[in-house]
């Protein structure tokens, strides 16, 4: 399960930077060629103030892009974690589940290291809802489905309070 919304998100707000970039770009420079061909001496001054001006803010508004773009990276990173952590989280419960349906031996040592490894997941669901058994002892552990469901909505939160964190704001 690959999470490519924060990257795509960040390649259209990259987009859209160099675009509005370029449109000021080209007003500014066009503002300021306009007040030089009518411009006399005494506002040459008023020009040079303006262009330092709008240096400056393209010199901030670039700053401030790098940085929201290094918060994005990181954000993208413990994301990225998170997802690996969920992963094993959800393989092993369903393991879990498999085992329990199968009827697998309890003295099996791959079956009781699984078991110890999902217990502290498992945990707060056990006894939640009954789980159906076959006389021949099969049994379908509702509660290991009930958990991952949990896990899974879990997983969604947190990854969509790292979007927030990432996404960046943009005004023109």
């Amino acid at each position: 399960m690959t999470d490519d919304k924060l990257e795509i998100d960040e390649a259209q707000r990259a987009a859209n930077y160099e675009a509005v970039k370029t449109s000021v770009q080209s007003d500014v420079g066009g503002e300021i060629a306009a007040r030089a061909d009518r411009g006399a001496p005494t506002q040459a001054r008023e020009i040079e103030d303006v262009a330092s001006g709008m240096r400056q803010r393209a010199v901030d508004d670039v700053v401030d892009t790098e940085r929201e773009v290094e918060r994005g990276r990181f954000t993208a990173r413990i994301s990225q974690v998170v997802d690996y952590i969920f992963m094993l989280v959800y393989s092993i419960l369903a393991i879990r589940l498999l085992l329990e349906l199968f009827a697998a031996r309890e003295s099996a040592g791959f079956v009781q290291f699984i078991k110890s490894v999902t217990d502290p997941f498992y945990a707060p669901f056990r006894g939640i809802v009954a789980s159906p058994t076959t006389a021949e002892g099969f049994t379908l552990a509702l509660p290991i489905i009930v958990a991952i469901v949990c896990y899974m909505i879990l997983h969604l939160a947190i990854n969509g309070l790292l979007r927030l964190f990432a996404h960046r704001k943009t005004h023109v």
